[in-house]
């Protein structure tokens, strides 16, 4: 099986097709902190794409509580049962990945869920971990915690479900986007089967695997998806991520990943290398961050909780959910962060301040206050 270097996991390893890493790779930064869980992203993807026959159950984008949510059920739980022991030595994984030593007659290790495990998109909905005793009150420091996980496709620099399809209907755009030929698809469900983020859905209509796409018809004009777009916490923010070791300093997605790793990958050791990239939770014990981050959890949290100290870090941050424009060069001066697309035309300017205007509580013009004075 040949070899391919995947930079998350810090080695080489096994994978069945050669390396052929797009020049540019669609990519993610969500920011966990910021997440609501208003469910915004949900139903504009659900309404967009999935709102067809066949396709009820399907949630191309999910926001679900961890640490008991799940969609489908317990899938990262019989992830982490089927990889097995998880070992790193500083930031190279020493376990095995999906790839690699699968079942005896199957290319990737993986579970295929059950219809019913699709039932619940919302369990573990809100549920925190620990008990909350009689009397508790809240004194700065969480001792019951909960966080929200929004998830889409990773659209994966080397895909479980690509390698694993017979047919070979799954293929990667030059610009990194993972896409399923439905006239190819046969409906093996050795793609859902190998997914591990369970992000490629059968639709039991036409017998066909359906996937995100990234909504390319916007991408392809400059746009950023649908999700991004409508995230009402400006959680998110999607670009085009450089090759490793080529990353640019003026590039926001380059900067928060590559230079500044405050954003780290979801469960890296399946060695799919995914292109959805969370800033950590502060509050969640350092032992689960480790679990589904990896390594460099603690150094992410010191530099996000720094940030009002790092004046281009803060101008990055501050691009999240301000226009529907692909930003893939940013710059900034003493008051703004400036934003600029591919052309090099500026799309955005946002204010490191908020501007603040008090008026007077009395208007002599009109002769009335302009507050309940009762």
């Amino acid at each position: 099986m040949p070899k391919v270097k995947n930079w998350q996991i810090g080695r080489e390893m096994e994978y069945p097709y050669e390396d052929k890493r797009p020049k540019k790779q669609v990519a993610y930064v969500f920011d966990t902190n910021k997440c609501i869980a208003c469910q915004t992203c949900s139903s504009a993807c659900k309404t967009t794409w999935t709102s067809g026959p066949g396709q009820e159950s399907m949630f191309w984008n999910n926001t679900e509580t961890k640490p008991y949510g799940f969609y489908p059920k317990a899938w990262d739980v019989k992830l982490l049962k089927n990889l097995g022991e998880q070992t790193w030595e500083g930031d190279t994984y020493t376990g095995k990945t999906v790839f690699e030593e699968p079942p005896a007659g199957e290319r990737i290790k993986g579970h295929l869920p059950a219809y019913e495990d699709y039932a619940n998109p919302n369990v573990g909905e809100d549920e925190v971990f620990g008990l909350i005793e009689k009397g508790a009150f809240f004194g700065s420091v969480h001792n019951a915690w909960m966080f929200y996980l929004t998830r889409i496709c990773n659209h994966c620099t080397y895909p479980a479900c690509l390698a694993a399809c017979p047919r070979k209907a799954i293929y990667k755009r030059d610009d990194g986007i993972v896409l399923v030929d439905q006239t190819r698809c046969r409906g093996y469900k050795e793609c859902v089967k190998a997914c591990p983020y369970k992000k490629v859905f059968f639709n039991m209509v036409t017998r066909t695997s359906e996937k995100c796409i990234a909504c390319y018809p916007l991408l392809e004009k400059g746009e950023q998806p649908r999700c991004v777009q409508t995230c009402i916490g400006k959680i998110r923010l999607m670009s085009w991520l450089s090759k490793p070791g080529e990353a640019k300093e003026d590039n926001p997605l380059d900067y928060i990943v590559l230079i500044k790793k405050v954003a780290l990958p979801l469960y890296p050791q399946s060695g799919t290398e995914p292109n959805v990239y969370y800033i950590p939770p502060v509050h969640v014990p350092r032992e689960f961050l480790l679990q589904m981050f990896g390594p460099g959890v603690d150094e992410a949290i010191q530099t996000y909780k720094a940030v009002r100290s790092d004046p281009k870090l803060l101008a990055a941050f501050l691009l999240f959910g301000n226009t529907s424009k692909i930003i893939t060069r940013f710059a900034y001066n003493e008051k703004e962060a400036i934003g600029f697309n591919e052309k090099g035309e500026e799309v955005v300017r946002v204010p490191f301040t908020e501007p603040f205007f008090e008026r007077e509580m009395f208007d002599a013009k009109l002769q009335v206050y302009r507050h309940n004075t009762a």
